[in-house]
């Protein structure tokens, strides 16, 4: 896509989000769903398939564009994000790298175009954090696996048509080896989708346990050529998807900075508005001076990336800095709104709720220490 082609894009869903997503945010907390209607909208646009290969339906985002459009998509609650995240995200694009080429073709034009939502099934109740100890497994039985096993905390799980299923196949019982991915059909029998999920905030952005019983697939459903390539797809797919979170955490920060701006200006104590006194000054200072360092980093990491630079280290660094900042400008954003920030309705107190999940999925902030520290000594030795 020319530069001229992708900034009328950007341009696009910027007025997109603001002028018809944002309006609905109450409507979408309330009724803990994404309508309909900005659903089928998005799909116009191309929103389910961005990042997706150009061959297969989508637009081929680079990681710089991806995280440019993110940017402008995190302006609103983020549930709308994760209605095609993942498609965009960790399963479309584990199926572009790593599926064979009649999975792409089964797959990806569909999610592409928004008519089916996938769902990357990789958390269970022991493998959060360290998703290498995973126990769900798919045993061969001919030309046929059968998956045993559960998953919880799933995006989109009951909304989906497709699972990406990490289960082991080898004779390990713990630790990154022996495990593999296979593309589950949602209405294969023994395929069980459980109640949603009641979450702290993020509500439209559904979630659920997901469970496996007996469930047999052909060997054509493993993705990729062969078995016990699961871990490090898992990985590859993971550090794209962090970059994406650290944009909408930049986005989001413009939002509560925004909103935050706008009540300090018209809000009154002491017969003035609050934001000439100096105090108020200096939460928004501080709240745009780190927004706009994110902002900065995204787009370094994000350039590293599509250069084949840095495709680790960079990630998460910058899905650590870019998820703590946001929650402290949610908390910055609360404290200049005073009692008004702690009343539902009131933006603030929402996306203080929301930005709490940036720290735990696509890898916890004490993960991304781990990942980044042992990066750090392993180049000195």
């Amino acid at each position: 896509m020319e530069p001229d082609e992708f900034d009328a894009v950007v341009a696009a869903v910027r007025t997109f989000v603001r002028e018809q997503v944002v309006p609905r945010e109450n409507e979408i907390e309330e009724k803990d769903e994404i309508p309909a209607a900005l659903r089928d909208k998005a799909a116009a646009m191309g929103l389910f398939g961005y990042a997706l290969p150009q061959e297969y339906g989508g637009l081929g985002f680079s990681m710089t564009q991806d995280v440019r459009l993110s940017l402008e998509i995190g302006y609103t609650t983020p549930s709308f994000r994760s209605m095609f995240s993942i498609n965009n995200g960790v399963a479309g694009q584990l199926l572009a790298s790593t599926g064979t080429e009649e999975q792409k073709r089964r797959y990806l034009p569909r999610m592409a175009s928004g008519e089916l939502i996938a769902a990357f099934t990789l958390t269970e109740a022991e493998a959060g954090s360290d998703p290498s100890g995973i126990r769900t497994r798919a045993i061969r039985d001919g030309d046929v696996y059968v998956l045993g096993g559960s998953k919880r905390f799933i995006t989109n799980a009951p909304l989906a048509g497709v699972f990406i299923v990490f289960a082991r196949t080898g004779p390990q019982s713990t630790g990154p080896g022996g495990i593999s991915v296979f593309a589950v059909d949602a209405d294969t029998p023994g395929v069980t989708v459980g109640p949603p999920d009641h979450k702290m905030g993020q509500s439209g952005a559904l979630s659920a346990e997901v469970f496996f019983d007996g469930v047999r697939v052909p060997a054509s459903a493993l993705v990729g050529e062969r078995e016990e390539e699961g871990f490090r797809v898992a990985m590859q797919s993971l550090a794209r998807g962090r970059l994406s979170v650290a944009a909408m955490c930049v986005g989001l920060a413009r939002r509560m900075l925004d909103e935050s701006v706008a009540h300090a200006s018209i809000t009154r104590q002491g017969g003035r508005p609050i934001g000439e006194y100096q105090l108020v000054q200096a939460m928004l200072a501080e709240s745009h001076a780190e927004m706009y360092a994110a902002r900065a980093m995204v787009l370094e990491a994000a350039r590293a990336y599509d250069s084949g630079e840095d495709r680790r280290l960079a990630p998460s660094s910058t899905k650590l800095f870019c998820s703590e900042m946001a929650g402290r400008v949610a908390d910055r954003a609360v404290q200049i709104h005073g009692g008004m920030g702690y009343m539902r309705h009131v933006p603030v107190e929402r996306f203080y709720r929301d930005v709490r999940l940036f720290r735990i999925y696509e890898g916890t902030s004490e993960i991304q220490k781990l990942i980044i520290g042992r990066h750090l000594l392993r180049e000195h030795t």
